[in-house]
C-alpha cells in the first residue's frame, strides 16, 4: 500500500526519524530524507539502498530556516514534488531547568524547531496535497504535550501546540482526502535525552534506568500503521508510553 509513495520525513538522521525511514524502505515508499547531521544522513541512505534497493534523496535542513526549507524544495526533482506523506519529526527539548533559570536561547530553539520548523513544513508541502487531493501529515508529538511536569515547562508548550496545530489542521482540511496525525510517545531512548542534557551521556542513561522504555522502531511502527490504513480511516491522535509510564511525571522505576 506504500509502495512508491513520496514520504518526506524531517530529522531522519537518528532516532524515531530513522527507525521511521526504515521501515517506509522496507514498505517500497521514495524517500526524501531531511536533517542537520548530513554525514549520519548519507550513511543511512547507503544503507536502504543496500538493505531495501531503495530510491532515497538526502537534504541538509535545519528546519528554522525557511529559506533553507524553499531551497530543499525547489531542488526536489520535479517528478517527486507531489509528496504523499510529510512525516514532521525533527523535534528536541534542551535543559530540565525551572523557567525563571533556564537559557533564553534555549528557548528560541526549542520554540523555532518545534513550532515553526513545523509550520513551515506543513505550510510549503499541504498546498500541493490540496491540489492533488492526497496525502497525510503525520506530526510527531509527545505525551508532554497532554500534561506538564517540572522542568519541562518549554518543551511540554511546544508539544501541546503540537497537538493543536494538528487538531487546527485537521478542521481546516476536512472537506478534503488528506488525513492529520498526532502521535503522542512518552518515553523513548533515543538521543534525545542525550540532547536535552547538552550532550551528558551519564545523565541521559540515568533517565532510563530502571525502566523499558520505548523504542524508536516502537514508535516507527505506529507511523507506517496510521500511514497504512484505508483512505477512508483517519487514526487522528496515537498516545502510548512504556508499561511503567503513567504520565510525564509518573513513572515506576525498580
Amino acid at each position: 500500500m506504500l509502495k512508491d509513495k513520496v514520504v518526506f520525513i524531517s530529522g531522519a538522521s537518528s532516532g524515531i526519524g530513522e527507525a521511521s525511514a526504515r521501515r517506509f524502505a522496507a514498505e517500497g515508499a521514495v524517500l526524501l530524507l531531511s536533517a542537520r547531521n548530513m554525514a549520519k544522513l548519507e550513511a543511512l541512505k547507503a544503507q536502504l539502498e543496500k538493505d531495501y534497493n531503495a530510491r532515497v534523496y538526502t537534504y541538509e535542513l535545519d528546519v528554522r530556516d525557511k529559506k533553507a526549507i524553499d531551497n530543499v524544495f525547489n531542488s526536489i526533482p520535479e517528478e517527486l514534488k507531489n509528496i504523499d506523506i510529510l512525516v514532521n519529526n525533527a523535534g528536541l527539548a534542551l535543559g530540565l531547568d525551572k523557567v525563571q533559570e533556564s537559557d533564553p536561547e534555549d528557548f528560541d530553539i526549542v520554540i523555532d524547531t518545534n513550532i515553526k520548523g513545523l509550520l513551515y513544513l506543513t505550510r510549503r508541502v499541504v498546498p500541493t496535497m490540496m491540489k492533488n487531493q492526497r496525502g497525510h501529515v503525520i506530526n510527531m508529538g509527545s505525551l508532554a504535550g497532554v500534561a506538564a511536569y517540572p522542568g519541562g515547562a518549554v518543551y511540554c508548550a511546544t508539544k501541546a501546540a503540537v497537538k493543536f496545530i494538528s487538531d487546527g489542521l485537521r478542521m481546516d482540511i476536512v472537506d478534503t482526502p488528506i488525513r492529520v496525525t498526532n502521535i503522542q510517545p512518552g518515553m523513548v531512548e533515543t538521543n534525545f535525552s542525550v540532547i536535552r542534557f547538552h550532550g551528558d551521556k551519564d545523565k541521559a542513561d540515568n533517565v532510563y534506568k530502571g525502566i523499558k522504555p520505548l523504542t524508536a522502531e516502537d514508535i516507527a511502527d505506529i507511523v507506517i500503521y496510521a500511514a497504512s490504513v484505508p483512505e477512508h480511516v483517519q487514526i487522528c491522535e496515537v498516545t502510548v508510553t512504556a508499561t511503567h509510564q503513567a504520565t510525564g511525571g509518573v513513572v515506576y522505576k525498580k
